[in-house]
């Protein structure tokens, strides 16, 4: 099965040739000497022309591997709640890009919750925003999507705990990867103010506190559950630390602080 682009034209330029130089701008800037070995990281999903810097400003400093789990919250709410495509390719303007069919048959049989489902992710942007970046900067990669509606606390870690299982008898590197934008729609203070407080939860490393303090203080951050998930992966893997990359907002590129949606790079080692 191909999975075809739901947001080209939209979230990202259709023509290659454009997407190409939008991605060389998003990810612009210093040479990066020596890049980081992740187990995991955070990265926004917006149009790239409001979220795209973020997003490659963390891109362009992480070692790649040829592998990915990409984690994505449903916006859609199409599909079932914990939606694994365990094969096919999915398509972007730059080309396919394979499902890595054995690791998700291992996910899968690690976490029975895990049903197979196509219509979580037929139009869901969150995840396939990810790709380009992937395909341009590394062309040769296997993935796993895995498209996650909001689920309780004791679910984030079962899958999350699966997940790493799965990661740590895998035969080479796997990059988990969550993809969440932050707070949506108050001014530019509330905004930064209740970002602030997810992003200190992800820097400690703690996802149940994480998961609490978005439900405590009504943060809209999209992607809390791919990051809950994460970060549980990313201490039973032995991660030791995270690091804010950029933090911004849409007032950034718009110059409407009235109401913005907040974006947040993070990586965890």
């Amino acid at each position: 099965m191909i999975r075809p682009p739901a947001v080209a034209g939209s979230f990202y330029p259709a023509d290659p040739e454009k997407l190409g130089a939008e991605l060389t701008r998003c990810l612009q800037g210093p040479v990066v000497q020596a890049r980081k070995k992740a187990t995991g990281i955070v990265v926004p999903h917006a149009g790239y022309i409001y979220s795209g810097p973020v997003a490659g400003i963390l891109y362009r400093q992480v070692d790649l591997p040829k592998r990915f789990i990409i984690l994505s919250p449903n916006h859609t709410g199409y599909g079932l709640p914990c939606s694994i495509m365990p094969e096919g390719e999915w398509e972007t303007p730059l080309g396919q890009s394979r499902i890595n069919c054995h690791l998700a048959s291992r996910f899968m049989r690690n976490c029975p919750r895990l049903q197979s489902d196509t219509d979580a992710h037929r139009m869901e942007h969150s995840l396939e925003v990810q790709l380009p970046f992937l395909q341009y900067l590394k062309r040769e990669f296997t993935f796993v999507p895995l498209t996650l509606s909001h689920l309780p606390l004791p679910v984030c870690l079962e899958i999350g705990r699966a997940l790493a299982q799965t990661v740590k008898a895998a035969s080479e590197p796997v990059l988990i990867i969550a993809s969440s934008d932050m707070n949506h729609y108050e001014n530019q203070e509330i905004a930064m103010r209740k970002d602030q407080m997810a992003i200190d939860r992800i820097l400690e490393l703690d996802p149940s506190g994480l998961y609490e303090t978005v439900k405590k203080n009504g943060i809209s951050m999209c992607g809390i559950i791919p990051t809950t998930v994460m970060l549980v992966v990313a201490r039973e893997l032995g991660a030791k630390k995270a690091e804010l990359v950029k933090h911004a907002t849409s007032g950034d590129v718009t110059g409407d602080y009235g109401s913005v949606v907040g974006y947040a790079s993070l990586i965890v080692e």
